[in-house]
């Protein structure tokens, strides 16, 4: 896995994990700024990925070692946004991407009404509702109903 798909996955399972338990971790004290962005503490998000992601687990002494910095860590990683606003901007984005793509279906059926049955049954026969003459003399000469025969 590369560096970017680490990134977007640790992104979208913070997301996830922010997003179902959101009541009780907004209620909790470990909400700080970081260059004028609100978010969850360094260390308590690093702490909840280490567990949603185990390859974040296997990598984290050599990035500690590279920066013991828990909020350098979490920007390196993409992940210094607040979440509240990220998950409204995405909801919203969502939302629009759904209008955008019901409004050709919805125009169609307002502007067209397409009738694709006839209005009574009595309009087609099927060979089996044809009469029995009918349905044998076609079968009797073997070329079916287009053959006519040569004068």
């Amino acid at each position: 896995m590369n560096t970017e798909q680490l990134r977007q996955s640790l992104k979208h399972k913070w997301l996830n994990y922010y997003a179902e338990n959101r009541y009780w971790i907004a209620r909790l004290q470990v909400w700080v700024d970081c260059d004028g962005k609100r978010r969850p503490s360094s260390g308590f998000m690093l702490a909840t990925l280490s567990v949603l992601e185990p390859q974040l687990n296997h990598l984290l002494p050599l990035i500690v070692d590279l920066s013991s910095n828990p909020d350098r860590i979490v920007a390196a990683l993409g992940l210094n946004f607040n979440p509240d606003e990220y998950l409204e901007k995405l909801q919203k984005s969502q939302q629009k991407a759904a209008a955008v793509s019901s409004e050709p279906a919805q125009s169609i059926a307002k502007s067209k009404m397409v009738k694709l049955l006839p209005a009574s049954s009595s309009e087609i026969l099927s060979p089996l509702e044809q009469s029995p003459k009918q349905v044998s003399r076609i079968d009797e000469t073997c070329q079916g109903g287009r053959y006519r025969r040569k004068k």
